[in-house]
C-alpha cells in the first residue's frame, strides 16, 4: 500500500478540515477555503464539493490546495498529522520523482458536456435545497391547528431526497452518475423550472404589493 492509499482509507475530507481549524455543521457544510464564502457552500465527508466554485476532490486534493503543496507533500502531512503509517520502497520513490504527474482533471476535460450537466444539476439542487430550508422555516406553521402551506409541505417532502441526490453527484461513482444523468435528468430540469416559476410569481406579487400601497398614499 503506497502513501495515497494509506492516507485516503484513514482520513476523510472532513476530518482534515475540522483538523485545520475549519468548522463544520452538523449537515457536514463549511465556509469554503477556495473563494470568499460568506455561508457554508461546500460539502465535506470523504471528499469534498462546493457548490458555488466547483473545486472538488479527495482528501489529499483537498489539503493540496488548501496549504498549496504537492499531492505528495499533502500526503505526507495528512499521514504525519494523523499519525499513519506508510511505507514507500526507494526505487518507487526514484521512479516518481522522474515521472510528471498527470493533471487530475484531465479525464474530466474529456467527458466535458458530462461535467457541465454535472456542475449545473449541483447548482440547480444546491439552490432548490437552500429554498426548501427557507421555507421550512418561514412558512412553518405557528399554531398546532394552522393549515400547513404548500412550500412548507413541500420542503418537507423534498429535503431528504434533494440531499441524497446531492451526495450522489458529489460523492457517487462515476457509474452512477451517469446513470443519474440517464434517469433523473428531467427531474433536474424540472426543478428548475419550478423554482423560476416560483421566483416569477413572487416577484409579481411582490411588484403589485408595492403599487398598492403606492395607490393607498
Amino acid at each position: 500500500m503506497n502513501i495515497f492509499q494509506a492516507v485516503k482509507e484513514n482520513v476523510t475530507a472532513r476530518q482534515a478540515a475540522e483538523q485545520y481549524g475549519l468548522k463544520v455543521n452538523k449537515n457536514g457544510m463549511v465556509c469554503c477555503p477556495f473563494h470568499d464564502d460568506r455561508h457554508p457552500s461546500m460539502k465535506v465527508d470523504k471528499g469534498f464539493c462546493c457548490f458555488a466554485c466547483g473545486a472538488k476532490g479527495d482528501v489529499i486534493t483537498f489539503v493540496a490546495d488548501f496549504f498549496h503543496l504537492a499531492p505528495l507533500e499533502a500526503a505526507k502531512k495528512l499521514a504525519e498529522d494523523f499519525q499513519i503509517p506508510f511505507f514507500i520502497d526507494n526505487a518507487k520513490k526514484r521512479n516518481v520523482s522522474k515521472k510528471k504527474e498527470k493533471p487530475k482533471r484531465t479525464l474530466y476535460q474529456t467527458e466535458k458536456k458530462f461535467e457541465e450537466w454535472e456542475r449545473e444539476s449541483i447548482r440547480i439542487l444546491s439552490d432548490y435545497l437552500h429554498l426548501l430550508e427557507e421555507w421550512k422555516v418561514s412558512h412553518a406553521p405557528k399554531m398546532p391547528d394552522e393549515e400547513w402551506k404548500a412550500e412548507f409541505i413541500e420542503a418537507c417532502q423534498q429535503t431528504e431526497k434533494i440531499n441524497y441526490y446531492l451526495d450522489l453527484l458529489v460523492f457517487g461513482e462515476l457509474q452512477d452518475r451517469i446513470e443519474f444523468l440517464l434517469d433523473s435528468g428531467k427531474d433536474v430540469k424540472r426543478i428548475e423550472e419550478r423554482m423560476e416559476e416560483y421566483r416569477r410569481n413572487n416577484k409579481e406579487q411582490t411588484g403589485k404589493s408595492i403599487g398598492s400601497e403606492g395607490n393607498e398614499l
